[in-house]
């Protein structure tokens, strides 16, 4: 195993139910308040840990004597000319782990059960869920799209697969990707041709709803962890590369990659969202900072986040022209805005607390709706308007 996990009564529980899928010490990260590691064990129970019932509240008592929380900034508050509302949800089932967020045409609010290998429909008017179990079992579903039809895209992300829900019948279907991997992000282009980022395995995947057919690019730079996806007026995706300093980009009809590098060596962006003049705006997560590209010059300019260097800036999206992002590093989560004409922020803490959101996504109306991973919920922020 490496490292020894600390001595204490739970530790021969936790070595034997905690290591099948990655070693625990890997996972653990800065650690988990009480609350979290509970969702953590529920989620290990979905993934199908033989852990018996009697076994899991010793087992939780030493996760959480040994892997308290720590080293998280405090999530700042700045205030400022917007006035939002929360809304929380709690999904139907526990340690689902919510990833990502999906506000449909028709209003409803999606988001995928990674864990649980479920889709999940929610009516805000009623506060009604549906869930739609998945063919594969196991698959992580992952990244969310919906196409012209209102059928709901998504990414297996441990199945090796892209699939498809027709949310009027619950039928399936499914395409399995032509080498191993793990399907991450995923944007329909102009023309209805679905791309997906494969961070792991270093591709650039294009699926033709048409024909099934999947082909499989890669990108300039080795190790470049393709992530978050975008798509500008012109129909070019563009995407940020985890692995590296750089933001990518594809043209759909030649399928021939550009790459944009940043300025500091350290920059790992993870999320990105384009505004209606182009302009590329990045969550660079490794350094806690946001960034604004300019694709026709290659100019970056660059804002420390609120929360500051560890504030670990995730899931962004524009709303008219306005960006907005969560920190995810930060106790509690924020929301922030920022406005690119006054370079202002604004922020608010998630009032259930956020952790962790991963990605984001904008209602038919304009508000920003967020998926919390570890809080086992979805949020819609509601953005006051004159």
């Amino acid at each position: 195993m490496g490292q020894q996990l600390p001595d204490g009564p739970g530790k021969a529980l936790a070595e034997a139910n905690c290591n099948s899928c990655h070693t625990l010490l890997s996972r653990v990260g800065s650690g988990y308040t009480a609350e979290g590691w509970n969702t953590v064990l529920r989620m290990m129970l979905n993934q199908g840990a033989p852990l018996p019932a009697d076994q899991i509240e010793p087992l939780k008592a030493y996760l959480i004597k040994s892997f308290p929380e720590k080293g998280k900034p405090d999530g700042v508050v700045i205030p400022g000319p917007a006035e939002v509302s929360f809304k929380e949800w709690q999904v139907p089932t526990p340690g689902s782990r919510p990833h990502d967020p999906l506000a449909a045409k028709d209003g409803s609010l999606w988001y995928t059960g990674q864990l649980a290998n479920v889709l999940g429909r929610l009516d805000p008017a009623s506060g009604k869920f549906t869930e739609f179990h998945l063919k594969t079992p196991h698959s992580g579903p992952h990244g969310l799209q919906e196409d012209n039809d209102g059928n709901i895209w998504y990414t297996g992300n441990t199945g090796s697969l892209i699939g498809k829900l027709d949310p009027k019948t619950g039928a399936v279907t499914e395409y399995p990707t032509p080498e191993q991997g793990d399907p991450h992000t995923l944007i329909f282009d102009k023309s209805g041709i679905l791309w997906f980022t494969m961070q792991n395995l270093n591709r650039i995947g294009r699926l033709d709803p048409k024909t099934g057919e999947i082909k499989l690019l890669t990108p300039p730079t080795a190790g470049a962890r393709p992530y978050g996806m975008a798509l500008n007026s012109k129909g070019t995706v563009f995407f940020v590369e985890f692995g590296s300093n750089k933001v990518g980009s594809i043209d759909p009809k030649t399928m021939e990659f550009h790459e944009y590098p940043l300025p500091d060596a350290a920059s790992r962006p993870r999320r990105i969202a384009i505004t209606s003049d182009d302009i590329v705006w990045y969550s660079d997560y490794s350094r806690g900072y946001l960034g604004r590209l300019d694709p026709s010059s290659g100019k970056v300019t660059e804002w420390q986040s609120p929360s500051g260097p560890k504030s670990e800036p995730y899931g962004i999206s524009a709303i008219n022209d306005i960006i907005w992002y969560s920190e995810s590093g930060s106790t509690p989560n924020t929301v922030v805005r920022f406005d690119p004409k006054t370079e202002k922020f604004q922020s608010w803490a998630i009032p259930g607390g956020g952790n962790i959101v991963r990605n984001t996504s904008v209602t038919r109306d304009g508000n920003f709706l967020l998926a919390n991973s570890l809080k086992n919920d979805v949020t819609l922020v509601t953005i006051k308007r004159d």
